[in-house]
């Protein structure tokens, strides 16, 4: 896979662009991902979508956003949240998200915060692969194994 992705970065006849020039053109993000959900207080698994708009801040490793996230299990598991994120590397991403957590019923939201970690490879303007996130809430906790996707503009 990573032998793969390394050839689609670089097109025939171009130089691979640089990780200031990716920054510069990719400044913007919105993403998708799918994921098991795994609960541990419950023991149980459930579907769960999360979206999420973020932004690079200035000509940093840093930046910040807006997520949402939806579980579909009984409970009908609902989370806002902002994103901060730093990118140690090009292609890895490390995720703090703290947020309001609310389910379908019982509405009255509780204190939540996500970690999430993922690594991406770039197919253009839009990038693929894997997450991992933890989250905790007042409820319980869960693990999320995620494919995200994503697109830069």
């Amino acid at each position: 896979m990573i032998a793969f992705s390394a050839g689609l970065n670089a097109q025939p006849g171009e130089e691979a662009d640089s990780e200031a020039d990716h920054h510069a053109r990719h400044k913007n993000e919105i993403g998708v991902a799918n994921s098991p959900v795994y609960f541990f207080k419950e023991e149980a698994f459930a579907y769960g979508l999360h979206i999420h708009y973020s932004r690079s801040l200035s000509e940093s490793n840093f930046g910040a956003g807006l997520g949402y996230e939806r579980i579909f299990d009984e409970h009908g598991h609902h989370m806002i949240g902002l994103e901060v994120f730093y990118r140690p590397l090009e292609a890895l991403c490390l995720n703090l998200s703290p947020g309001l957590t609310f389910e379908d019923k019982n509405p009255k939201a509780g204190f939540s915060l996500h970690l999430e970690t993922s690594y991406e490879f770039e197919i253009k303007d839009f990038h693929l692969g894997p997450a991992l996130e933890l989250a905790f809430d007042q409820e319980d906790i869960h693990l999320s194994a995620e494919l995200h996707l994503g697109y830069g503009f």
